[in-house]
């Protein structure tokens, strides 16, 4: 499984009330509604720029903050290919997996990559690249990667499930 896109990149401590807003945590309940508002009180550029593939980039702690899942499915919905992180909130990580978002601790990346940077990560590999440069991560268990391919959790056990 292999992703290519640009770098959007951010720092340490992005809580999930900064992913989605949390002024529309009962309001907004569409997927697509919810990408239009994906980082805007951070980047109100990424939302209406982000491309499918595009990768976010970040430091410490990406996804702090409340267990709100809209803050993984409005980056999904967006087109976000799959975030880089030094370190990811453990409910953030847990919600990424859960609605098939790749989420990749490689702190070696984060230090190099610059916004706009053009990238490719293979999830099976374990590698992202930026033409020449090479970074490794381990590469994400069989089950993770059956996560992702379904499209998240629901529709994994959905297809596993035969239903």
């Amino acid at each position: 499984m292999v992703t290519r896109g640009r770098v959007w990149k951010y720092g340490n401590d992005v809580n999930t009330d900064v992913i989605f807003p949390g002024k529309y945590t009962y309001t907004i309940t569409d997927r697509r509604e919810m990408a239009r508002h994906a980082l805007e009180d951070l980047d109100p550029n990424f939302a209406s720029n982000v491309r499918p593939g595009d990768v976010i980039v970040a430091g410490r702690n990406w996804g702090c903050g409340s267990s709100r899942e809209q803050a993984a499915i409005c980056l999904k919905e967006a087109g976000v290919g799959a975030v880089v992180a030094e370190s990811f909130a453990r409910i953030f990580y847990r919600n990424a997996l859960n609605n098939g978002l790749p989420a990749i601790i490689c702190p070696e990346a984060v230090a190099a990559l610059e916004f706009g940077d053009a990238v490719e990560i293979d999830l099976e590999a374990g590698t992202i690249r930026r033409g020449d440069d090479v970074w490794h991560f381990p590469p994400l268990p069989e089950t993770a990667l059956q996560l992702i391919q379904a499209g998240g959790l629901i529709p994994y056990l959905k297809r596993k499930l035969g239903r």
